[in-house]
């Protein structure tokens, strides 16, 4: 039997003649990271089902017990930016273009797509689980936004739903690289359904037998209802003990550190927390440890994208990648974390006060007369 390809697709009978289109994400040795192949093949599987009335709903997976999606090929990546220093890293950025489009067309997509967010969900993962219209998260769900260690950013639809999470817990888990759990989650409004990771079989018949319509409007209120009654609001352990949200638990300490007006007190605050809580410490440690620019990019990204249409997003985070990219901070980010694995980047400036604004402003400043998604919106007549 030939190999099967990094993306497996299957159509599964379900009830009233209608199937289930299943992704499932299929690199198990490098944690279902995505390539650019994998989110070509998605993109068009997804636009063929959009139209093919046989197709209920989506169901969205990745192999093995460790990850739905753990990010994009950040290797590939790198070799790209190293490969023409200050750009056009081609690679790399045709890479963000479809990436983004991918993740657009998940948040607009007319049929019920439901992802199994189970182990790890990070980075490019994490843009595909906030992009489906039901996500269901489990004990073992780790989800991360962790790009200030590689002197990227939170994109992937960051900008949107960072600033949709509650109080200033967005900031905080974009600052400090944060790993949150399924309670977490739930907390924030990022998932709205849990269930133990060994009822994922059971999930999945129970939506293979819905008395699915021809309307997707009506498809998807029926698989809102019916995963309400079959799915738990609260998270808890394989005994039935309950998880813990930390950012529940720290919500208070979170709000008052990262009330600051600028980025430099809030980064003050942050690391100033005193605390015995493991959680709390990790997080402060990767922001000592985090790159000063990217702090800046976050704190500028967040403030300028606030009001910004989910169009004009993933339009704003290509700019954005786009310069970052290009810029010698997210090469040696990569280096020392993935490459050399030496853990010690020589970030450019060793604090956020000393991060000219000028530096700032160029990444927010569009490298292209016009930018490669301004037809982004067009998927949602494609």
């Amino acid at each position: 039997m030939p190999e099967p390809g990094p993306v497996i697709f299957e159509e599964v009978d379900a009830a009233n003649g209608k199937a289930i289109g299943v992704i499932t994400l299929s690199v198990e040795k490098t944690l279902n990271s995505l390539t650019l192949p994998m989110v070509d093949l998605m993109l068009a599987q997804l636009q063929d089902w959009q139209h093919d009335d046989r197709i209920a709903a989506v169901w969205l997976q990745g192999t093995g017990e460790k990850a739905f999606c753990a990010g994009g090929d950040v290797q590939e990546l790198y070799r790209s930016a190293t490969k023409t220093p200050g750009g056009p890293c081609v690679e790399a950025e045709t890479f963000f273009e479809r990436e983004y489009r991918l993740d657009y067309l998940l948040h607009i997509y007319p049929k019920p797509v439901v992802c199994w967010g189970d182990g790890i969900v990070m980075g490019g993962g994490l843009g595909l689980f906030m992009g489906c219209s039901h996500a269901i998260v489990t004990e073992k769900t780790r989800i991360a936004m962790p790009e200030i260690t590689i002197a990227l950013y939170p994109d992937v639809g960051g900008t949107w739903f960072l600033n949709r999470m509650p109080g200033k817990t967005g900031l905080f888990v974009a600052l400090t690289a944060a790993s949150i759990n399924a309670a977490d989650v739930l907390y924030a409004g990022m998932a709205r359904y849990f269930a133990l990771r060994a009822r994922k079989a059971e999930v999945f018949d129970l939506v293979k037998g819905l008395d699915w319509k021809a309307d997707d409007a009506a498809n998807k209120h029926l698989l809102t209802e019916t995963l309400k009654s079959h799915t738990a609001a609260r998270a808890t352990q394989e005994d039935g003990g309950e998880l813990v949200s930390a950012i529940a638990e720290h919500r208070e300490l979170i709000d008052r550190v990262c009330s600051g007006g600028d980025l430099e007190t809030v980064v003050n605050n942050i690391l100033a927390m005193e605390s015995d809580d493991k959680w709390l410490e990790k997080a402060k440690a990767s922001l000592a440890h985090g790159s000063p620019i990217t702090a800046h990019n976050i704190w500028q990204q967040l403030k300028r994208g606030e009001a910004l249409s989910l169009e004009e997003v993933f339009q704003f985070e290509l700019m954005l990648s786009t310069t970052v990219v290009r810029h010698p901070e997210f090469a040696e980010g990569v280096r020392a974390l993935l490459i050399d694995k030496d853990k010690t980047p020589k970030w450019i400036y060793t604090s956020v006060e000393e991060v000219p604004a000028e530096l700032i402003e160029q990444f927010f400043t569009p490298p292209w007369p016009q930018n490669p998604l301004a037809d982004i919106a067009e998927l949602k007549r494609a």
